[in-house]
């Protein structure tokens, strides 16, 4: 005579095991987004975490709570400054290259490389 055979499990089937992640693999994950063309819900599946989980791995990043590496390639910086198309005053005396985008100008120094400049427009073409 056979009799049905039942399998119980201990702490629930459905319950996800949870992984631990060190500061530093989540660091160098928070740093991958941070690449040209990279996007949270992209790297997120890379890893298998959820985009909301690895978002808020960055807001930590942002907030000095979770150091990140050292950027693999070089980082440029640029003063800024941000005013209003309509505050009456005139545009700046400049003799570098100019890019504008909508109503967006962007003014380089004068020199600027074609390098420095094909990295800008390029990260005005990816949009936020």
């Amino acid at each position: 005579m056979s009799a049905p055979l039942e399998i119980l499990t201990i702490g629930g089937s459905d319950r996800r095991s949870r992984r631990r992640w060190t500061d530093e693999a989540k660091a160098r994950i928070v740093a991958e987004t941070l690449r040209p063309g990279a996007t949270v819900d992209e790297v997120a599946r890379r890893h298998e975490l959820r985009s909301n989980h690895l978002s808020s791995w960055r807001t930590l990043a942002r907030k000095g709570k979770l150091v990140l590496p050292a950027p693999q390639d070089a980082v440029e910086s640029a003063a800024m400054v941000v005013a209003p198309s309509d505050s009456g005053l005139p545009p700046p005396e400049t003799t570098g290259p100019q890019i504008v985008v909508g109503a967006v100008t962007v003014r380089l120094e004068p020199g600027a490389s074609a390098e420095r400049i094909a990295s800008i427009v390029r990260a005005l073409a990816a949009g936020p």
